[in-house]
């Protein structure tokens, strides 16, 4: 059975429909794939600091992250976006364990190098492979939130798109981000294969901007680490991840190599 890491951004959790948590457990009851849900939740951070009227700003697109800032994040990811999630795939799979980087010593981080600017933002330095192989091992469905330990204990937020590449490197999984457009697009057609040298000409001209940009190079990253496969599908299209799976043109796959798909 293939592991596939499933990575879920904040601003699509609330529009996944139920029949995106009834396809993978579904997969998962058939013995077609084991997931792993790795899952964001940059909004409901957001619109949680605004309610408790806690300042929050960005330097270079990361979130400035005190204490404070991170007993928010950390109640809104591990809390509310996790369970979240939890609840709506445990409809379809009663085996759903959500967790957090901390949990188990399941990810370790270091600080960000300019995090004297930016506070508790890390990158990931360890994956505790065992602990999460034990639980797919055993038939659960974990669902991560991006915090992370350091070796002082210390609490990290860590970009959601670092984790599910470190994760998915830890276990030779291909890695999907699922997003609420089809792919990556140009003049409204959907590229179906890019490689670095494309990414790279699609960032200069401005098709790819945004939060599109730490995702394609988070793919990247991923597949020079060994990560076998990385695509971007759509998780509003009911039959998209199952055609993903059957290797139909669906979806954005990035390679390293130049392959063409139709």
């Amino acid at each position: 059975m293939q592991t596939i890491v499933f990575k879920c951004g904040g601003s699509i959790v609330d529009e996944l429909p139920e029949s995106f948590f009834k396809m993978l457990g579904s997969l998962k009851e058939s013995h077609v794939i084991a997931p792993v849900i790795v899952h964001g939740g940059g909004p409901m951070i957001s619109s949680k600091l605004k309610q408790l009227n806690v300042t929050s700003t960005f330097i270079d697109g990361l979130r400035v992250t005190t204490n404070e800032v991170l007993d928010v994040v950390e109640m809104v990811l591990s809390g509310a976006v996790n369970k979240q999630i939890v609840r709506k795939l445990s409809q379809f799979n009663t085996k759903v364990m959500g967790v957090s980087g901390v949990d188990g010593g399941l990810l370790k981080a270091t600080p960000v190098k300019k995090a004297s600017h930016i506070g508790y933002v890390g990158e990931v330095t360890a994956v505790n492979h065992d602990f999460l192989t034990t639980l797919t091992t055993n038939g659960y469905i974990p669902v991560i939130s991006p915090l992370a330990l350091g070796d002082d204990a210390q609490r990290y937020n860590v970009n959601a798109d670092m984790v599910a590449a470190a994760i998915a490197e830890s276990l030779s999984a291909p890695l999907l981000f699922i997003s609420d457009i089809p792919g990556v697009k140009k003049a409204d057609h959907v590229l179906h294969h890019l490689s670095p040298k494309e990414i790279e000409a699609l960032i200069e001209e401005g098709t790819i901007y945004g939060g599109m940009i730490p995702k394609v190079q988070s793919a990247l990253a991923a597949l020079e680490k060994g990560v076998p496969e990385v695509a971007i599908v759509s998780g509003l299209e009911e039959k998209a991840i199952h055609q993903f799976i059957a290797g139909e043109a669906v979806g954005t796959r990035i390679t390293l190599s130049e392959v063409s798909y139709v």
